[in-house]
């Protein structure tokens, strides 16, 4: 699957990056499964309810998560992401 980001998204990954290159690293290698295998069971692939119904999120760890809408055209394109609580109670 293809994935996009929003440049928001963009933008805080990039400082992540800078801030913290482990947990990037971690990020980005769920990422590639993500890209390869979305449905893998590490991922945690659910579909979201309430006011982000419509959108979808994968878990990089127990409590971080990133939130994305699958495109008409099937790119996976993430607007969020950060715990549980900061991207569910928006």
């Amino acid at each position: 699957m293809k994935i996009g980001f929003s440049p928001e998204v963009k933008k805080e990954l990039e400082k992540l990056k800078k801030k913290d290159s482990d947990f990037n690293r971690k990020i980005q290698k769920q990422l590639q499964l993500f890209t390869t295998n979305s449905t893998h069971p590490s991922l945690r692939l659910h579909k979201l309810s309430g006011n982000l119904k419509g959108f979808q999120s994968i878990s990089i760890t127990k409590s971080f998560r990133m939130v994305y809408l699958v495109k008409q055209d099937g790119m996976a394109y993430f607007v969020d992401f950060g715990t549980h609580d900061e991207v569910y109670r928006k």
